[in-house]
């Protein structure tokens, strides 16, 4: 199963969007644990996610959400802000399946 948490101000905005990810990854066959999270919760989450995604009203915290995700290796971007915007699970878990592979 692949852990992938969303990061935004307070973890409201990307809930919804955690939803459509879910019911994306389902259509495909895809086992994900998709958690939406505020921000400054990232250094708790460290330890039980593969993956990491920042909300684009969070993207100014991506130099020190790298620091915090370098201690483990676990991969951390910003979501697109368009794929952001129009809530588009397939697209956002694709992205995260992505940085997955580098």
């Amino acid at each position: 199963m692949i852990k992938i948490k969303l990061f935004c101000a307070a973890g409201f905005s990307t809930s919804l969007l955690a939803d459509k990810m879910k019911k994306a990854a389902d259509a495909k066959n895809i086992e994900v644990d998709v958690e939406a999270c505020s921000q400054g919760q990232m250094a708790d989450c460290l330890d039980d996610a593969d993956v990491m995604l920042l909300g684009p009203q969070v993207a100014y915290t991506l130099p020190k959400s790298k620091e915090i995700c370098a201690q483990k290796g676990v991969p951390v971007d910003v979501i697109p802000m368009a794929d952001y915007g129009r809530m588009n699970g397939e697209k956002v878990l694709e992205f995260a399946l992505n940085l997955l592979k580098k």
